[in-house]
């Protein structure tokens, strides 16, 4: 279960939110400032768990994962990712899954998820589409494995 971490942090790769509000044009922000930094993927994230621990769909392959850690791994990768200052020590997302059998459902009901959460946060268009790219060029390394 605990290797599910890094399916949910390549989720919540996504899952960031709130435009920064500062005077830089948005088209030389990291992807991390324009998304709000580290406290708004932090309340993405958390809001997203909760989405997740509510789905019937997927939520028994999070059974028994340690949810403050899952929430900081998340919080880590997004920040890695998206041009902040933190560093992901998790695993690769195919190490991650290897020999979890991810079905293309519960990938497409984690995403669906995490949506929600975006819209919930009124994550930008922009920021929005950079981030759901970015899950689906991670597919591959967790759907099958």
């Amino acid at each position: 279960m605990k290797r599910i971490v890094t399916l949910m942090a390549a989720a919540a790769f996504l899952a960031a939110g709130c435009a920064s509000m500062d005077s830089q044009p948005a088209a030389s922000k990291s992807l991390y400032d324009r998304l709000g930094g580290k406290p708004a993927i932090t309340a993405v994230v958390d809001d997203f768990v909760g989405n997740v621990a509510a789905d019937s769909r997927i939520n028994l392959r999070f059974q028994g994962a340690n949810i403050p850690r899952l929430k900081t791994m998340l919080v880590d990768q997004i920040c890695a990712a998206s041009g902040g200052p933190c560093t992901y020590t998790g695993k690769s997302m195919l190490e991650a899954h290897r020999g979890m059998k991810i079905e293309d459902a519960e990938f497409t009901a984690l995403v669906e998820d995490l949506v929600k959460s975006l819209d919930k946060f009124k994550v930008p268009a922009r920021e929005k589409t950079e981030l759901l790219t970015a899950l689906g060029g991670m597919k591959g390394d967790i759907v099958g494995r």
